[in-house]
């Protein structure tokens, strides 16, 4: 009986040794930049073998960059990129919390806050609808850019290149009605421009709806979308208008509070 209450107030360790080591690396030279692989070593206790395949696989990544003319290595652009668009991401949350809070309140359907990664998309932070029948998204879900209310948006102002490289394809097929047609998708993403939102229905998941809305930034960027999303059986007409017009006021109060119009 001892030694079983003995296991079971064990904490179990889920760590990964390498990532664990490499995060290492990194706090090391955020304090002391311009380390050479000897001295790095001696300071994480580690072999200068293991330091040394540590920091080229995080210089391949881009996370750390050797100094060209001597053997000394800082934290790289990488780095950068992330603090960047973590910074964003809090104010982003910070700035979508309330107006989401009032939508799902108005609609009592689920709410997403997504932004694009790259060629996919992730959900930042959901809030879950009040019906017994709910479709929500789970927050730190990697999705499609070809399919979906906020998706779609989001590929429709994606940089040109992006853009053309993922309508190049491939484009898989969720449901009958995924759009996996070249050139119905770009026609159907400029229309998405042009009318400044995107209403998705069954593109996705099986009797869906989604109404998509732009988030932006100070520039006027499109940096994310906010979606009223929910079961196809409730969206008729009469609510199709009004989570329109309820979704594009919450993602432009949204927008104002991180600063459009303002420059």
């Amino acid at each position: 009986m001892i030694r079983e209450e003995n296991v079971s107030s064990e904490k179990k360790d889920y760590r990964i040794a390498a990532v664990d080591r490499a995060m290492l690396v990194l706090e090391a030279l955020a304090e002391h930049p311009r380390l050479g692989v000897t001295a790095l070593s001696r300071q994480l206790g580690l072999t200068k073998t293991i330091t040394f395949r540590l920091l080229a696989t995080l210089e391949a990544r881009g996370f750390v960059v050797r100094d060209p003319d001597q053997p000394v290595y800082s934290l790289g652009y990488r780095m950068s990129v992330l603090g960047e668009r973590a910074g964003q991401q809090n104010t982003l949350l910070a700035a979508a919390r309330p107006a989401m809070e009032r939508l799902r309140e108005a609609t009592s359907e689920n709410i997403n806050l997504i932004v694009r990664e790259g060629e996919r998309t992730l959900v930042l932070a959901t809030l879950a609808g009040r019906h017994a029948i709910r479709i929500f998204a789970v927050a730190g879900r990697y999705g499609p850019l070809h399919a979906g209310g906020g998706s779609m948006l989001l590929l429709a102002w994606a940089p040109p290149s992006l853009r053309d490289a993922v309508v190049a394809g491939p484009l898989e097929r969720f449901t009958p009605d995924t759009i996996t047609d070249p050139a119905l998708l770009s026609r159907r993403l400029d229309q998405i421009r042009a009318e400044g939102y995107n209403i998705s229905v069954n593109d996705l998941d099986e009797g869906a709806f989604s109404v998509a809305a732009p988030i932006r930034n100070t520039l006027g960027e499109v940096i994310a979308a906010l979606s009223v999303a929910g079961a196809l059986g409730r969206f008729d007409a009469g609510r199709r208008a009004e989570y329109l017009t309820l979704v594009l006021d919450a993602a432009e109060d949204i927008s104002r509070k991180l600063g459009v119009g303002s420059l």
